[in-house]
């Protein structure tokens, strides 16, 4: 057995005894799942709201970590939250900071623990549907789907940790893919009106499809090489 499975399965365990016997662990725990499944964003909001802002901080991060590793719990709810209670800059730093966590957990739990653990978590229809993304834009996969809404962050972090892509790859297509909707998500959250409002988001939008066009484009050039490499060795 790998040191690093070692050290994932004492940190579980760590936690498991933890949430057995130590009451305030289980009840926050629980209480954090529960909240969650609701997919209510009032109840986040105002269960993030009892607490003081450093512990509401702290609390937050702890949900959205939670949340990567239950997928599909959508994030929005939280990153929405935060906004609303730390503003919608220093929400979008908390948010984007905390899903960098899970995303990472996540991708560390698929590469140590193996396909049998992330289909247990995710669903194996689930899993095999994020597959066919990896299948059909390789490397591209990560960036191209943190733009898609409709694609679960949670699950490509989990599906990415079961290919041989490199840990910085992963992270720094994950950061900037992320970045758009976290910035959107917050500025909504932040309640704030007018046309720099409108404007400030096109921009963000504006952004995120250029990323897109971009890695199409790079996909493209790439296969029309290989193609052409291939016809190459024909003739």
């Amino acid at each position: 057995m790998k040191i690093s499975q070692i050290i994932l399965l004492l940190v579980a365990f760590v936690i498991a005894i933890a949430y057995l016997f130590i009451p305030a662990v289980n009840k926050q725990i629980t209480d954090s799942v529960v909240m969650l499944s609701k997919f209510d964003l009032n109840e986040v909001f105002h269960y993030l709201q009892s607490f003081d802002k450093t512990t509401a901080a702290c609390v937050s991060f702890f949900l959205m970590v939670l949340q990567s590793i239950m997928a599909p719990v959508p994030a929005f709810l939280i990153t929405l939250s935060n906004a609303m209670i730390f503003g919608w800059v220093w929400g979008a730093v908390l948010s984007w900071s905390s899903a960098m966590a899970g995303a990472v957990l996540c991708f560390y739990i698929a590469r140590i623990l193996g396909r049998d653990v992330v289909e247990k978590i995710t669903g194996k229809k689930a899993l095999e549907a994020t597959d066919e993304f990896f299948i059909k834009y390789g490397k591209h996969t990560i960036m191209v789907c943190r733009l898609l809404p409709f694609v679960s962050f949670d699950l490509v972090s989990y599906a990415a940790g079961l290919t041989s892509i490199r840990f910085w790859s992963f992270f720094w297509a994950t950061g900037i893919g992320q970045l758009p909707a976290t910035i959107v998500y917050s500025y909504f959250g932040g309640s704030l009106m007018g046309g720099g409002k409108i404007l400030f988001i096109g921009l963000t939008l504006l952004f995120a499809f250029s990323i897109v066009v971009y890695v199409v484009k790079k996909i493209m050039t790439e296969r029309k090489a290989k193609k052409e490499e291939v016809a190459a060795k024909i003739s």
